[in-house]
């Protein structure tokens, strides 16, 4: 079989791609085909994904279709965002090894990934917050993350020619941040056929969202902050479904919508993402386990993650102050005082601007497209609106009054009021 133009792979011609592939059949041993177990878990909504066991080897195989898969062939989507994906796997890896899995082999073509299996006990972390499972390492392995890939990909590191080449080199993931940029931050603010929510509970909260002249105007300087932005590269779809975890490990998976955007955009999608799950709890109890202690660790799992990962990203900027970033001058911001200044400004804009992308996510996952699990899980329509309506009020509020939080405490202790 040819692989020398795009075709979609089943379980059969994977066996056949891996036996022509050398970088992946070396993972797999040779003439160790028989045993191969395959199977297509991609429950995502854009792709296909293979896991491929065998006795002495493992690996995964990600294939992007030329159409988002959960619509179909109606919803066009270029299969060039593997490249992109498969780029900043390796960028990352390169900055963040212990929290980003390898990549062994790419695939223009045939827009495919080989890359590492995340064996079990590896979960998406969604499924273990929905399960109430906490996770000891979790603020400390994304806090790490995020510093080193926000970081050594921003003008703090790179001299302004090395960033004006990458931001034209992700420029070209056009598609992937137009789509951010219709579910994100338009849909959710009009009228679509797309849009989706608990009805008849919400119908009332979806239309005052439409109808909320101050939301519009903080939408509107999200979406432009967006779009123009060119600040780090960054993941472009960093939620609990982009996160795979152990007790001891975490992996972070899928940055097929990476460019070169504002940092908050990922450090807002994954905290509003824990501040979802909050939220959803109090579905998810049973009698016997009301899930108040587990809604506690979330909420210090927020507040560690963004306090650490600020602890971090000053440590690796006060260790490279005098490198080739061009962000500011060493020369020019020449003493403590000044730095120090710069520092403190720096970061208080970058906790605000995470707030309000993490509260337009938010939005956009109870009255936008695509929902998540942590809600879509409680059975009961009424129960799950109580849940989701909560949320919805809490990220309404955020996003309008983002700039009036100092520090991450006070989000949390806000968190708490709301609930």
């Amino acid at each position: 079989m040819s692989f020398e133009e795009f075709t979609p792979l089943n379980e059969k011609s994977i066996v056949d791609y891996i036996k022509a592939t050398p970088a992946l059949s070396s993972k797999i041993g040779a003439d160790k085909y028989d045993d191969l177990v395959i199977k297509e878990v991609g429950d995502g909504n854009l792709n296909f994904v293979f896991i491929v066991v065998g006795s002495s080897g493992s690996l995964v195989i990600k294939q992007a279709l030329p159409y988002i898969r959960c619509i179909g062939e109606s919803w066009p989507m270029t299969k060039e965002r593997a490249y992109f994906e498969a780029t900043t796997l390796r960028k990352h890896g390169n900055l963040s090894p212990d929290h980003v899995p390898e990549v062994y082999h790419f695939d223009r073509t045939m827009a495919l990934i080989g890359m590492r299996y995340l064996e079990p006990p590896h979960i998406i972390l969604r499924k273990g917050l929905i399960a109430g499972i906490e996770y000891p390492f979790l603020a400390d392995h994304m806090s790490d993350y995020m510093a080193k890939t926000l970081f050594f990909t921003s003008l703090l590191y790179h001299d302004t020619t090395e960033h004006r080449r990458a931001v034209t080199e992700f420029c070209g993931n056009v598609e992937l941040c137009r789509l951010t940029e219709q579910v994100v931050f338009s849909d959710p603010y009009r009228v679509s056929t797309f849009n989706r929510w608990t009805s008849p509970y919400l119908d009332d909260d979806a239309k005052a969202v439409r109808e909320d002249s101050a939301l519009k105007l903080e939408i509107a300087e999200l979406k432009s902050m967006f779009c123009e932005r060119a600040q780090a590269l960054i993941h472009g779809d960093l939620h609990t479904g982009s996160v795979m975890v152990t007790q001891d490990s975490t992996q972070v998976i899928d940055p097929e919508f990476s460019f070169i955007g504002p940092m908050g955009f990922d450090i807002g999608a994954y905290l509003g993402n824990l501040i979802l799950a909050f939220f959803a709890q109090d579905g998810h109890a049973a009698q016997g386990n009301d899930r108040k202690e587990y809604k506690q660790w979330i909420l210090r799992t927020i507040e560690q993650t963004w306090n650490l990962f600020n602890k971090r990203f000053i440590a690796l900027w006060d260790q490279n102050k005098d490198g080739p970033g061009e962000a500011y001058l060493a020369d020019i911001y020449n003493n403590a005082e000044v730095l120090q200044l710069v520092q403190e400004n720096y970061m208080r804009n970058l906790l605000h601007d995470s707030l309000g992308f993490g509260a337009a996510k938010m939005i956009r996952r109870i009255v936008g497209v695509a929902h998540v699990e942590d809600f879509e899980s409680i059975e009961e329509d009424k129960r799950r609106a109580t849940c989701e309506k909560s949320a919805l009020e809490f990220a309404k509020m955020l996003l309008k009054g983002r700039r009036k939080f100092k520090s991450i405490g006070e989000v949390v202790s806000a968190i708490q009021q709301q609930s």
